[in-house]
């Protein structure tokens, strides 16, 4: 929690100096809109993911088992962990640099900035610096759900959906899926086996596509709403 803190105050010095603006620029302030995005993107990225497993699953032939072994407490931990990850991620890649970089170079630019930015992170975390075939997969993987996350605040001029989408993908990722390096918590698979051939290949299209096509479908949906709106009025 500290290291947010001091991204928030490091945000707030970063947006006085090039923007003159202060934090409220990141659209922290709750608004049932605000709170809407937020749940719709949480259960956009939680369909996507147990989508995701279960053709994992079934392609393998594989299956998911209740660990047993699991508390509440290493639940509880792990969770927290992942919500302190991902305000940590969202503030760095979603926060005062990207709204800065919108009013400097403009939307599409500065979310491909964010994009490349986010992916190149992932090289480290997921520790597949040095492992060309790797990288590349990762690079994808993570600069179009990137993308999609950045315009998600671009377009809403908040971090409210791109926190719940985020959010939503890594919890059940790894603490309902035991995906990572978090160690087994609720499910855990039956068997080792890994996806071969067109399966792979099918299952890899899914995880990269689904749930920035979702993002995309629903910022246009608020786009046309809001004009609907603005016509009305």
């Amino acid at each position: 929690m500290v290291g947010i803190l001091v991204e928030l105050v490091v945000s707030w010095l970063l947006l006085w100096f090039f923007t003159k603006k202060d934090l409220s620029v990141l659209g922290f302030s709750p608004t049932k809109s605000r709170i809407t995005t937020l749940g719709v993107g949480f259960l956009f990225a939680v369909s996507c993911c147990i989508m995701h497993q279960l053709m994992t699953a079934i392609f393998a032939n594989n299956s998911w088992i209740l660990n047993k072994q699991v508390s509440a407490e290493t639940i509880l931990e792990r969770s927290r962990w992942n919500l302190v990850s991902v305000l940590y991620e969202e503030l760095i890649f979603r926060g005062a640099l990207l709204y800065i970089a919108i009013k400097k170079i403009g939307i599409t630019k500065a979310c491909v900035f964010s994009a490349i930015c986010f992916s190149i992170y992932h090289w480290f975390t997921f520790n597949v610096f040095g492992n060309p075939f790797m990288m590349v997969i990762t690079f994808l993987m993570t600069a179009i759900v990137g993308f999609s996350w950045a315009l998600a605040f671009a377009k809403t001029k908040s971090l409210y959906l791109s926190i719940g989408l985020h959010f939503g993908w890594n919890l059940f990722n790894t603490v309902v899926f035991s995906k990572g390096t978090s160690g087994q918590t609720i499910f855990v698979r039956m068997n080792d086996n890994q996806l071969q051939g067109l399966s792979s290949l099918l299952v890899f299209i899914f995880q990269v596509f689904a749930l920035p096509l979702l993002t995309f479908w629903y910022l246009d949906r608020l786009s046309k709403k809001q004009k609907l709106g603005i016509n009305k009025e």
